[in-house]
């Protein structure tokens, strides 16, 4: 069956379309994106203005246009952070229904982190043993430790790298001062949940997903998109010791220049690398390998096991 999964983020509107069956991996079939920032569409009450909300309404409903255009017979479409902690989100969701006929789900963060973790379980399997995701999206920071399909501990912090940008790096380039406040934040944040999860034995394999840590991965030299999801990428904590202060010292404009980073990405990559620096340096992982599934892909697989349940 022709799958859709809409999933309205803090930077994008992404419709993945898939062709998926039961036992089978899904296969991509077409993507259509928005870039529409909405964490940084906020009112001074921490509401999604009136703007971001129209915006919304229609960008969903031309992907719902996309969809049918591309024969999607089970749309799931979702919402993360930048919904969920809108001071007005419910008014959001009721507009958005009304608007299109699309009821968006709202994923806790906690949920982001366990459907992210099953996505990336099943992409390594289990001969990688007890697994370590790490996930940087635009409005948060997923977490997951395991050795199953459910993640023994997860959690999801506010340190997305839009959110992170926007609140705590207004420079361009950012001043030495900002840096450090926002170094102090980020691991303080980290180093609060470390607990939850050294109580457990080490990780076997450790694995970075979503956009942010791919750009980083290519940056550091790691393969190109184009290359394909089966080339094996890989990021180490060395490689972003030597970057961070590097990307510091750019300004956006410079930024966009780099390998395999987009324009509406630059500004926020140096939040996202000092986000994966911190996270990789507390919970002592050397390397990361860049997993292509993330959350999307976890929402269809469990899609797919509820259906061959029933």
């Amino acid at each position: 069956m022709r799958l859709g999964v809409l999933d309205v983020g803090s930077n994008t509107v992404h419709l993945l379309v898939v062709d998926a069956h039961s036992g089978a991996r899904p296969l991509p079939a077409y993507s259509h994106k928005a870039e529409l920032r909405l964490a940084e569409l906020l009112d001074g009450e921490g509401a999604i203005n009136s703007d971001g909300i129209d915006r919304l309404a229609a960008t969903v409903a031309e992907a719902l246009q996309v969809a049918e255009d591309q024969g999607v017979e089970d749309l799931l479409p979702f919402a993360t952070s930048a919904v969920r902690e809108a001071a007005n989100a419910e008014h959001v969701l009721v507009r958005v229904a009304e608007e299109t006929g699309v009821k968006l789900e709202v994923l806790t963060g906690e949920d982001e982190a366990r459907l992210t973790f099953l996505a990336s379980r099943r992409w390594f399997g289990w001969s990688v043993g007890r697994l370590l995701l790490l996930d940087i999206g635009g409005g948060s920071l997923e977490i997951a430790f395991g050795q199953d399909e459910e993640p023994d501990a997860a959690v999801s912090l506010p340190l997305g790298a839009g959110r992170l940008t926007s609140g705590w790096l207004p420079g361009d380039p950012p001043d030495t001062e900002a840096l450090r406040s926002l170094r102090r934040h980020v691991r303080a944040e980290i180093a609060r949940v470390v607990g939850e999860f050294t109580r457990f034995n080490p990780p076997d394999h450790a694995v970075g997903t979503s956009k942010t840590f791919k750009q980083l991965a290519r940056i550091a030299g790691a393969a190109r998109s184009s290359e394909g999801p089966y080339v094996e990428r890989r990021l180490s904590r060395a490689g972003l010791e030597e970057w961070v202060p590097r990307l510091a010292a750019m300004t956006v404009e410079e930024r966009t220049e780099l390998p395999g980073v987009s324009e509406g990405r630059a500004r926020q990559l140096l939040a996202g690398a000092m986000v994966a620096e911190a996270a990789m340096d507390l919970f002592r992982v050397d390397e990361v390998e860049i997993c292509p599934w993330a959350l999307r892909e976890g929402v269809i697989l469990r899609r797919l096991d509820h259906l061959r349940g029933s």
